[in-house]
């Protein structure tokens, strides 16, 4: 018996608003590591290969959006996390960042979705183990910034 195996292509997989968080960690990960200005990131970032297939509007709004919030966001998440947040990888630290920046802006997208993505950017981006560390402080971000959507989701 002759099988077909059929293989998922990544690119094809991957939805325009997924590509857009891509280049918005890209954005971030140079800004933490270079303090970039946000307009020249963004202006390298549009030229990449692969950004017409994103979603431009998320992309804009994830990497400026979170650019601007980012002091906050620390803020928010220190409690959260078991080291300073300037000692977690440039990766880690981004996907906590934009995670952190789509729960509390983005309340259109439920919460297990942009925890996901978080987590997804950490694999294809991060270290081995990156993406747990990732959940779990969202997990408890979200809890705090969306207590009504997860104990919605607990009582399911």
């Amino acid at each position: 018996m002759n099988q077909k195996t059929v293989h998922a292509n990544p690119s094809k997989s991957r939805t325009p608003r997924h590509r857009a968080r891509e280049f918005a960690l890209q954005g971030l990960y140079q800004w933490l590591l270079a303090n970039e200005d946000a307009g020249a990131i963004d202006a390298n970032i549009r030229e990449a290969h692969g950004f017409d297939k994103a979603d431009a509007e998320h992309f804009n709004a994830l990497l400026h959006g979170t650019i601007k919030q980012a002091p906050a966001l620390r803020e928010s998440l220190a409690p959260l996390i078991d080291r300073p947040i300037e000692q977690l990888s440039p990766v880690e630290h981004a996907a906590l960042l934009i995670g952190a920046y789509e729960l509390g802006n983005h309340i259109e997208i439920p919460y297990k979705v942009v925890i996901n993505e978080a987590v997804e950017l950490t694999k294809s981006f991060g270290g081995i183990d990156g993406h747990k560390y990732v959940n779990g402080v969202l997990d408890k971000f979200a809890a705090k910034v969306r207590n009504v959507e997860v104990d919605d989701a607990k009582k399911r």
